[in-house]
């Protein structure tokens, strides 16, 4: 019997550094994934997300966030992609780790995202999954940078990406809340990445790299 795993690229992928793991999102994650959503991702008074998905009505918030899912999945492309990760730590549900990209075999850049539920936070987690997936673009992907962006207001957002050694790149206004804010624009290069204590294990990469034409 085919399995979805056969016919799907992304799916076989996984990528684990010491007890954590990275694995794109299924059906069968997105319950879990709405709960520790629903239990808090940042605090009421504070919006790092520039949009704001997390202030949704609780009784709709289930919902866009599984439409959100099966949209990036219906739209995947190899000129346009966007690989949403479940990221487990010891089994247990911890958040998600994004990594998108426009036309990236000719610009071999690409944008990495992430939310972490409340209840994890504060341990070194969001700096570890950013690592790991940082270290999957640039050795398995072969990406010669990556991107990402945090509100200046965002000092743990953009502490974690001081970590794992992005630099600034400028600033940007755009709309939150119904206000103008900055953004910092924020760059990473191979050369400067600071890689976890523990290896970056990533297996079943080849479906998905033949798929978008960058096998070596």
């Amino acid at each position: 019997m085919i399995t979805v795993e056969q016919v799907w690229p992304p799916y076989p992928l996984q990528i684990t550094c010491g007890d954590l793991s990275l694995r794109v999102v299924r059906d069968e994650d997105l319950p879990e994934l709405i709960e520790l959503a629903l239990a808090g991702v940042h605090a009421p008074d504070r919006m790092p997300f520039s949009v704001p998905w997390t202030r949704q009505d609780p009784a709709d918030l289930p919902r866009e966030y599984v439409r959100f899912h099966w949209g990036s999945r219906a739209a995947f492309s190899r000129e346009r992609f966007s690989l949403e990760f479940a990221v487990r730590v010891g089994g247990t549900l911890v958040g998600s780790q994004g990594l998108s990209a426009s036309d990236f075999a000719v610009t071999r850049s690409a944008g990495t995202g992430s939310w972490l539920g409340l209840a994890h936070q504060g341990r070194g987690i969001g700096t570890r999954m950013r690592q790991a997936v940082c270290v999957f673009g640039f050795d398995t992907l072969g990406a010669t940078e990556l991107r990402s962006s945090a509100f200046v207001d965002n000092p743990a957002s953009l502490g974690v990406s001081r970590k794992v050694g992005y630099r600034p790149d400028g600033t940007f206004v755009t709309a939150r809340d119904g206000r103008a804010a900055d953004e910092q624009r924020l760059l990473l290069r191979p050369g400067w990445l600071h890689r976890p204590a523990e290896p970056v294990v990533v297996t079943g990469a080849e479906p998905l790299l033949d798929y978008l034409g960058l096998r070596r």
